[in-house]
């Protein structure tokens, strides 16, 4: 139906000049009335199915208090899902009309809507990876002392550097203070007396610059004088009871690494106020753990001190020398092995190893480093990001090579490679996703369409049902019926046929790839049956289109991976005055064709990354008050 949408693009335009200008008068004479028609007997003040009601939003600026959910009645119109098939239906015109005027009216808020609002601001305790990564940059040490931590939680946007779950339990002090000892005993001494000796300068006189020096950078900010005369304290009190010059420096150093100003990510408050722009040192830890999870390094310090972080070019050639940097692996790493779960392969997914016994350690470990591999180089190559959806290579090593059925790779370490076709290529093919959306001894048509309704287009499906019928954990022929004719027949209860319209053709498209993510041709003697029909009507069949049709819908998927990386990079869940931040970001994508580099660098450059809150009410622009 939708590809004769051009059609109607002329009706759309003329209904969008008229309502510029009058809003909230045309939500009320357009919008209002279609919904009360079509939407209400369902999602009204006496029945709010799912927990919708339409009754409650009266006008266009209403419609800001749950975005996201106008968002989703968005995507449920374009699909067809919503009105149901059995219900009234709206007739082209209207529909298309509805879905232009929603969209144009989300994506052009009145500022007066949307609270300009940086969000939350909680101070941020240092997780595992940031504490390893920083005392190694600081101290020079490589063991990774935080593993003996207890495990740091995943909190809104599905990441563990989440500042609202990083919590402090009370052993967490204790190995705090282990952990201190163990790095000073390891430090390399380089890194803890950087400072130049000068002849005017006594023992006690070099040991208190080298301090001054240490906890400028661990705090990554100036030391205050009330902060440098506490450790001068603690020197000269260590002195007095007979250590020497090198136990009390150590022991000075100790208390540097147990401070909160160490463990904590912490930003000035301004009482009174309802926001302000952060710090150049402030941004400068801002960045350094969004691009390294560690501390910014000697030239960000400088530009901080300077006062030039701020501006945007110097932003802007910072981001793009940080990520050609080796350590920028940490947010190829942190973030996608979170945002697509393939972490989760060495400890959730457990192929039946007798089944698969090709599914080795070795091969495991590689399918989780291929999606890290790859992400990696389209930061490095400044790359689209179309190409996590499909690509006409991949990287592999030895093993995975093999596994893969491609030509010998030689090596180890990870190359890239010429795929011989589109079978592959992008995130949906690689086996770390096929083999984490996959039960021991079947594939999943179901938790793979849901892993990219949820992933990679952002748009999950609502929870199941309460006690939905179970399926066999095989795809063996039972009672005359392959797999799939079950999981047909398991859909047409209608409890579950909605979601599973959805998320079923998605998953059977990926059927050429068995529990472990190797191609095949059969299922249980029988061909494999990779058709399937979306929600829109569109016909697939296998990856191919597959990747054609997650393409055709690149707007929702840029979205998606803009809001997680976004989240990523703030520490905290994405809100609804989030929202303009993040469209914004996805248009410079679309007008920049769709470079990593410039996902990155314009987070960096948006509102809520280089703003806090302050404990005054955020108010609304133009409210008058």
């Amino acid at each position: 139906m939708f590809r004769r949408r051009a059609f109607w693009i002329p009706l759309v335009f003329l209904f969008l000049h008229r309502v510029d200008g009058a809003v909230p008068d045309a939500f009320q004479a357009e919008v209002q009335p279609r919904i009360n028609e079509y939407c209400l007997s369902c999602h009204g003040e006496k029945k709010a199915k799912a927990g919708v009601n339409f009754a409650s939003f009266t006008n266009a600026a209403s419609l800001f208090r749950n975005p996201q959910m106008w968002e989703s009645a968005i995507r449920q119109l374009e699909d067809l899902q919503m009105p149901p098939a059995d219900k009234p239906q709206p007739t082209v015109e209207q529909r298309i009309v509805l879905i232009e005027f929603l969209k144009h009216l989300l994506d052009n808020p009145d500022p007066s809507w949307v609270p300009h609002d940086p969000g939350n601001s909680v101070v941020h305790r240092l997780n595992r990876t940031e504490y390893n990564n920083t005392l190694q940059d600081l101290l020079g040490v490589t063991r990774h002392l935080a593993d003996q931590f207890p495990a740091d939680g995943g909190g809104g946007g599905g990441f563990d550097n989440n500042a609202d779950t990083l919590f402090v339990p009370p052993i967490l002090m204790e190995r705090y203070l282990t952990a201190a000892e163990q790095a000073i005993a390891e430090a390399d001494p380089a890194k803890l007396h950087r400072t130049p000796s000068a002849w005017y300068r006594t023992e006690r006189g070099q040991a208190l610059k080298d301090l001054e020096d240490l906890a400028t950078r661990a705090y990554r900010r100036p030391v205050e004088s009330a902060e440098m005369d506490s450790l001068t304290r603690l020197f000269d009190a260590a002195r007095d009871r007979g250590a020497s010059v090198d136990l009390a420096f150590k022991g000075a150093v100790k208390a540097i690494l147990v401070s909160p100003s160490f463990l904590f990510r912490v930003e000035h408050v301004e009482s009174g106020r309802a926001a302000w722009k952060l710090t150049d040192f402030e941004l400068a830890s801002r960045i350094s753990y969004f691009l390294w999870s560690s501390m910014p390094d000697d030239e960000l310090f400088g530009l901080a001190a300077k006062g030039q972080l701020g501006e945007a070019s110097v932003l802007d050639g910072q981001v793009r020398r940080m990520l050609r940097d080796p350590r920028a692996r940490a947010l190829a790493e942190n973030f996608t092995g979170q945002w697509l779960g393939t972490r989760k392969l060495a400890t959730v997914a457990s192929p039946d190893r007798g089944r698969f016994p090709q599914y080795t350690d070795a091969v495991r470990d590689a399918m989780m480093a291929e999606p890290v591999e790859f992400f990696a180089s389209l930061l490095a190559d400044n790359s689209s990001l179309l190409r996590l959806i499909d690509a006409d290579y991949t990287f592999v090593n030895r093993e995975l090579a093999q596994f893969y059925g491609l030509p010998p790779v030689e090596s180890d370490h990870f190359t890239r490679v010429s795929l011989p076709d589109r079978r592959r290529g992008g995130i949906v093919t690689m086996a770390a996703v096929l083999t984490q959306t996959s039960y021991p001894l079947r594939t999943s048509p179901v938790l793979r369409g849901k892993w990219i309704l949820e992933e990679v287009l952002g748009t999950p499906p609502p929870p199941p049902p309460p006690l939905v019928a179970t399926l066999p954990p095989d795809d063996h022929v039972k009672e005359g019926l392959t797999f799939r004719q079950r999981l047909e027949k398991h859909r047409k209860d209608p409890n579950c046929s909605g979601c599973h319209s959805r998320m079923d053709p998605l998953g059977f498209a990926l059927e050429n790839f068995d529990p472990v993510g190797r191609w095949r041709e059969k299922v249980s003697d029988q061909p494999v049956d990779a058709s399937g029909r979306l929600i829109n009507g569109d016909e697939v069949n296998g990856p191919l289109d597959l990747k054609n049709a997650l393409l055709a819908r690149k707007n929702l998927f840029l979205r998606q991976v803009t809001g997680k990386m976004m989240a990523y990079a703030l520490g905290r869940g994405l809100e609804y005055y989030d929202l303009p931040a993040v469209k914004k970001i996805t248009n410079q994508l679309t007008t920049n064709e769709f470079k990593a580099v410039t996902l990155v660098s314009s987070i960096v450059q948006s509102y809520p990354f280089q703003y806090r809150r302050g404990d005054k009410p955020i108010e609304l622009a133009g409210s008058g008050r």
